[in-house]
C-alpha cells in the first residue's frame, strides 16, 4: 500500500515517534561524519538522542555509535579522530537518574566509551582543537567557589538543606524556559591525567554573568578562545564585548567593546589570525536591526572590516574555507535558508544552494566539498554533502547521504503561492495541500502565521508541522509577511514598529488571493499561529471575522505588560515605545473578538511569560464580543501546560496538543460534534 494511507501523519503516534537528526561534526582527517538521532525512549515519554556515523563517500549505510539511556550531545572530534561527547552516565558515585552532564571519549580504535572528565554542575559544552590536542568545555559554576572541591560542597549544601533561592545583582534572570542562577557559565581547559580522571583547569574564575548565553570558539592550534563576553549597561540593558582568552594562562584581552555591540558566533580563521561573526545594529523604536558579517585581524589594529555591506540578506551562520580565502555563510533567502560563498578579497557574494534550509555547516579539509544538515517543509533533516570544486555558475551540487531516517511520506504536496499587495509589495507564502484538494472537493483552509517576528516559514518543524492538518484535510497557508527576513532590509523596515499595520495586510492579502483559487473552500477557514504568530492571531481576531476559529499559542497580549515582564525586556523596550504598545495592543480590541478562540499557554515560557495567557483567557470570558453567559459556559477554550515551556516539547504533551487543536478546529471550521477529548486529560 502507498500513498496516505502509509502515511505517519494521520496517525499521532506514529508522528511524534518519528526519528530526528540534529547536529553535525566532521574529523579533523574528513573521513568521519557524526550526526545526532533524537527517538522516543521506551517509555515514550522523552525523546533520546544517540550519536550515527554517516559515511561522507555515501556508500555506506549510517551506523549507530552510542546508546546511552539518557542520550548523547555535542559531538566533537580531537586531532587524533576520537570521539568526545556529553552525556548524563552511571559513573560510579551517581546513577544514570541524577549523574550530571559529563565528558566522554569513544575512541577511535575498537573500544567503549569512557569518562574522561566531570564537573559538580555538569559540561555543557566541548569543542576540540582541529590541529592540536586541546579541549575546552563549557560548564556552570557557583560564583563564590573557587575550586570544584567548594563548588561540590557548596551544591551539596544547596540540594540537602533545600534551598532554591537566587539573590540577583543584575538583569537578566531567566531565559527562553530556564532560570539563571545561582551558577553561571565558565570555561574550562581539559588538563592531562589518567584515562577517567583528567582535571578540569578554570580559564574564566570572574566570568560571573559574563558568559550568560554567550558563544565561542576555540583557534585551530588550541593556543585561544575567542568569546562573546555580555556587558550590563544602564537601566536593565546588556551588551557583548569580544574578548581572547588564552588557554594557557587564562589571560583576556578585549578584542572588541564598542557601544551598542551586538555579536554572536564568532569563527576563527584556519590560520588563527582573524575572526568572522555577524554583527547586528541596535534597533530603536522607529529602526528595525541590520545584521552585517565582519572579520576582526586579531594581530591589528581592532578596527572591524565589514564585508559584502551593501548584500541585503542577514548573515547567521559563518563557516571559514580551509585555506582563508572566503566564508560559507547561511542566510534566509525568499522562504529557503540557503548557503553562500563569500570571497573575502573581492567581496563577492554567490549564491551556492537553491532549495531547503542548510544548517550545521562543517567543511572538508581539502576544501572540495561542505557537509550540512538541510531541510525544507517537504522534508525532516538531512545529511547532505555540497561540492565545492565542481560548482559551476555559482550553484554547487548537492548530494543527500545514506543517513540514518529516510524522509517520511507525504499526505500530500507543497506548492508556492504569492500576491502583490495594495502598496505594490510581493508577498510569497508555502501552501501545503491534501491530496485530493480539487475544483469538486475544495479544502478548508489554516492560515498559519510564523513567530519571531524576525523570522521565516523556511524550514521543517516538528512543533508546527503543517502535514498533521494535512493529514485530516485541510489546506495549509505558511505566509513570510512583512517582519519576514530573506526579502531585504526594507521588508522587514515596513512592518517595524507597526506589527498591527503592514504584517496584518499583508497576511490578509496572501489569504485572499488563496482562497480564490478553486482548490480552497473559502467558506470554511481558521487562523492559528505561536508567539509572535500568536500575537498576530489576536490581532487578527480583534480585527475581522472571516475566520471560523482562533488558535493563539504563547502569544502576546498586551504588550505593555509583555514588554517589562519577557526574559529580555531590554531587547524588546528599543521597539515597543509607549505609542508602539498603545497602537500595536490586541487586548485594546478584545470587545471586537467574535470569533472563537483556542488559547494554549505554557507556564515555564519565560519569553512570553504565562500571565499573557492568563489575562487573555480571563478577558475573552469576560469582555470579548463572546463572552461567558450567565452559567460561564463560552466556546472558547484553555488548554493550560504547567511543566511546559514555550514550545511545548514532550511527545505526549505535543500529542495532546495536535489533539485539542485539531478537534476544535473540527467542531468550529468542519462543523463536527465537538469530539472527546484525549483520555489523558482525565
Amino acid at each position: 500500500m502507498s500513498g496516505p494511507e502509509r502515511s505517519p501523519f494521520h496517525d499521532l503516534d506514529s508522528y511524534v515517534a518519528l526519528p530526528r537528526l540534529s547536529g553535525l561534526a566532521l574529523s579533523p582527517d574528513g573521513d568521519r561524519l557524526v550526526t545526532g538521532v533524537s527517538a522516543l525512549n521506551a517509555e515514550r515519554t522523552a525523546y533520546v538522542t544517540s550519536l550515527w556515523e554517516v559515511d561522507p563517500a555515501g556508500e555506506r549505510p549510517a551506523v549507530r555509535l552510542t546508546r546511552g539511556a539518557r542520550g548523547e550531545a555535542h559531538p566533537t572530534f580531537t586531532t587524533d579522530g576520537d570521539l568526545f561527547f556529553v552525556a548524563r552516565r552511571a559513573d560510579g558515585e551517581h546513577s544514570e537518574d541524577d549523574a550530571p552532564a559529563a565528558l566522554w571519549c569513544l575512541p577511535r580504535t575498537a573500544g567503549e566509551a569512557h569518562l574522561v572528565a566531570a564537573h559538580p554542575g555538569g559540561i555543557d559544552d566541548v569543542q576540540a582543537a582541529r590541529a592540536a590536542d586541546a579541549v575546552v568545555v563549557g560548564a556552570s559554576a557557583l560564583p563564590s567557589a573557587p575550586d570544584l572541591e567548594t563548588e561540590q560542597r557548596l551544591r551539596e549544601a544547596r540540594k540537602d538543606r533545600k534551598v532554591s533561592a537566587v539573590l540577583h545583582s543584575g538583569y537578566p534572570v531567566r531565559y527562553w524556559d530556564h532560570d539563571l542562577g545561582p551558577d553561571f557559565p565558565r570555561l574550562y581547559a581539559l588538563g592531562e591525567g589518567e584515562e577517567e580522571a583528567r582535571p578540569l583547569r578554570d580559564l574564566t574564575p570572574d566570568a560571573a554573568r559574563h558568559l550568560v548565553e554567550t558563544s565561542w570558539d576555540l583557534a585551530p592550534d588550541g593556543t585561544f578562545v575567542v568569546s562573546t563576553w555580555s556587558l550590563p549597561e544602564a537601566r536593565g540593558s546588556v551588551r557583548d564585548a569580544l574578548v581572547r582568552i588564552d588557554v594557557a594562562t587564562g589571560e583576556r584581552r578585549t578584542l572588541l567593546a564598542e557601544p551598542d555591540l551586538s555579536v554572536w558566533r564568532p569563527r576563527i580563521s584556519p590560520d588563527g589570525t582573524a575572526v568572522a561573526y555577524p554583527r547586528e545594529t541596535r534597533s530603536t523604536a522607529t529602526t528595525a536591526p541590520r545584521i552585517h558579517l565582519e572579520v576582526l585581524d586579531l594581530g591589528g589594529d581592532a578596527t572591524p572590516r565589514r564585508i559584502a555591506a551593501d548584500w541585503d540578506r542577514w548573515p547567521a551562520d559563518v563557516t571559514w574555507l580551509p585555506d582563508g580565502s572566503g566564508l560559507l555563510v547561511v542566510a534566509d533567502e525568499d522562504g529557503r535558508s540557503r548557503l553562500f560563498h563569500v570571497d573575502l578579497a573581492s567581496e563577492r557574494v554567490t549564491r551556492l544552494t537553491d532549495e531547503g534550509a542548510l544548517s550545521d555547516v562543517v567543511v572538508a579539509p581539502d576544501g572540495a566539498s561542505a557537509y550540512a544538515l538541510r531541510a525544507s517543509y517537504a522534508y525532516p533533516a538531512e545529511v547532505v554533502r555540497i561540492d565545492l570544486a565542481g560548482r559551476r555558475d555559482g550553484e554547487a551540487a548537492v548530494t543527500p547521504l545514506r543517513g540514518p531516517v529516510e524522509r517520511p511520506a507525504l499526505p500530500g504536496t507543497l506548492t508556492e503561492v504569492e500576491t502583490t499587495t495594495a502598496d505594490g509589495v510581493r508577498v510569497r507564502a508555502w501552501l501545503a495541500l491534501p491530496d485530493g484538494a480539487s475544483d469538486a472537493a475544495p479544502a478548508p483552509l489554516l492560515l498559519w502565521i510564523h513567530g519571531g517576528p524576525l523570522a521565516s516559514w523556511n524550514s521543517w518543524s516538528w512543533r508546527w508541522n503543517p502535514w498533521i492538518m494535512v493529514a485530516r484535510g485541510y489546506a495549509v497557508l505558511l505566509p513570510d509577511p512583512a517582519l519576514s527576513t530573506g526579502y531585504g532590509q526594507d521588508f522587514i523596515q515596513r512592518g517595524w514598529g507597526s506589527w498591527g499595520q503592514a504584517p496584518f495586510t499583508d497576511l490578509m492579502a496572501v489569504t485572499d488571493a488563496v482562497v480564490a483559487r478553486p482548490d480552497i473552500d473559502e467558506s470554511r477557514t481558521a487562523a492559528m499561529g505561536g508567539s509572535f504568530g500568536g500575537y498576530m492571531a489576536n490581532w487578527v481576531a480583534g480585527h475581522t471575522d472571516r475566520f471560523a476559529a482562533i488558535v493563539t499559542h504563547a502569544s502576546l497580549w498586551a504588550l505593555d505588560a509583555f514588554g517589562p515582564t519577557t526574559d529580555s525586556a531590554y531587547y524588546w523596550g528599543r521597539e515597543m515605545s509607549p505609542e508602539m504598545a498603545l497602537a500595536n495592543s490586541p487586548h485594546l480590541h478584545v470587545g471586537n473578538i467574535r470569533t472563537p478562540m483556542l488559547v494554549i499557554h505554557g507556564d515555564k515560557d519565560y519569553r512570553v511569560p504565562i500571565g499573557e495567557g492568563l489575562r487573555l483567557w480571563y478577558e475573552l470570558l469576560s469582555a470579548s464580543g463572546l463572552p461567558a453567559d450567565d452559567e460561564g459556559r463560552s466556546p472558547h477554550r484553555f488548554l493550560y501546560f504547567p511543566d511546559e515551556n514555550h514550545w511545548v516539547l514532550t511527545p505526549q504533551n505535543a500529542k495532546v496538543w495536535y489533539e485539542v487543536v485539531l478537534g476544535y478546529l473540527a467542531e468550529h471550521v468542519l462543523g463536527e460534534q465537538p469530539p472527546a477529548l484525549p483520555e489523558t486529560l482525565g
